[in-house]
């Protein structure tokens, strides 16, 4: 899912940019006021995980590539969407300056999909499924399972606007592979909210009546 340089024109880029930066200052907000002394040692395990958790590639072809992604479980451990913006800039930086994974001028866009569009989608998601559903894990691994799936069909469609390939067959190529690797990421997302949870109730936001998934995700 890194969309390397040169898959999308630079004037593109640069849009993808500007929106990722509006996000990436939002996260700078939640972490300024949310991160504690409690809370750092998390978001360093949280990174490291979705480090080593997208060092697993599939290519799926035309130059792509399909992997876990872990939005979801950033923004269901820490309870923001926004958390997952943050972690998911520090990951992209890392492995797109450092180990060449995933473009520069495309990094916003990269960005977009896997912290933006993951996160949101894992978080909002996680609410609502559980809201009906009642079952915090098997939620969070459902929403997982979105997260991973709908930021690969966006992909798809930057790439298709970009020209880089047909429409149709990128959302079959990245669809399908990411609908299977989603059944993974649901799985590893489930297990790890519930064993981080279960070691640090604290941090199960969801359980607290006082605190409303609005607020939570503003916060």
């Amino acid at each position: 899912m890194h969309i390397p340089d040169g898959f999308i024109p630079i004037t593109q880029s640069a849009v993808y940019w500007v929106i990722a930066l509006l996000f990436i200052a939002l996260s700078l907000r939640w972490a300024r006021r949310e991160l504690s002394e409690e809370k750092v040692p998390i978001v360093a395990v949280l990174a490291a995980a979705i480090f080593a958790m997208q060092a697993f590639n599939l290519p799926v072809g035309m130059g792509t590539s399909g992997h876990l992604v872990g939005g979801a479980l950033a923004a269901i451990v820490l309870g923001s969407p926004f958390a997952a913006v943050f972690i998911l800039t520090i990951v992209l930086i890392i492995q797109g300056v450092i180990f060449g994974d995933g473009g520069i001028t495309t990094m916003g866009a990269n960005i977009i999909n896997m912290g933006v569009i993951g996160g949101f989608v894992g978080f909002y998601g996680y609410v609502g499924i559980k809201s009906i559903i009642k079952t915090p894990f098997v939620s969070a691994g459902i929403a997982a399972w979105f997260a991973c799936f709908i930021p690969a069909l966006a992909a798809s469609v930057e790439l298709w606007i970009a020209g880089t390939f047909p429409l149709v067959p990128g959302l079959i190529a990245m669809g399908t592979y990411h609908a299977a690797i989603g059944v993974i990421e649901a799985f590893i997302t489930a297990v790890a909210v519930y064993l981080i949870w279960h070691a640090r109730p604290d941090l199960d936001w969801s359980e607290k009546k006082t605190l409303e998934p609005g607020k939570v995700a503003a916060a």
